[in-house]
């Protein structure tokens, strides 16, 4: 059964570990260009994904699109599966930014 509109929702902003500002702030620094896998446009996926990330962050609920549902879908299922992986991170490295 797919998850209702509601439910992710509540699990992207659970799994998103920073506020819209920040993750601003984290992809305008060499460090947040520098990793990722590119396709050949000079921007990672992770880096993209922040920029639609933080669009996302900027609406209201409201206001999402199916788009949106979408990439917040493959956010959450992203980071679950990262944090399954190993410990979780200490670092302020946004969990939700490098979807595959």
């Amino acid at each position: 059964m797919a998850k209702s509109y509601e439910q992710v929702a509540q699990e992207f902003d659970e799994a998103v570990n920073m506020s819209r500002e920040e993750l601003e702030e984290w992809l305008e620094t060499d460090e947040s260009k520098e990793v990722g896998q590119k396709d050949g446009s000079g921007e990672s996926k992770g880096h993209e994904s922040g920029r639609k990330i933080v669009e996302i962050l900027g609406k209201d609920e409201s206001d999402y699109t199916e788009e949106d549902i979408d990439h917040m879908r493959r956010v959450v299922s992203y980071v679950h599966r990262h944090q399954a992986q190993g410990p979780k991170a200490t670092s302020r490295t946004p969990t939700g930014a490098t979807p595959s």
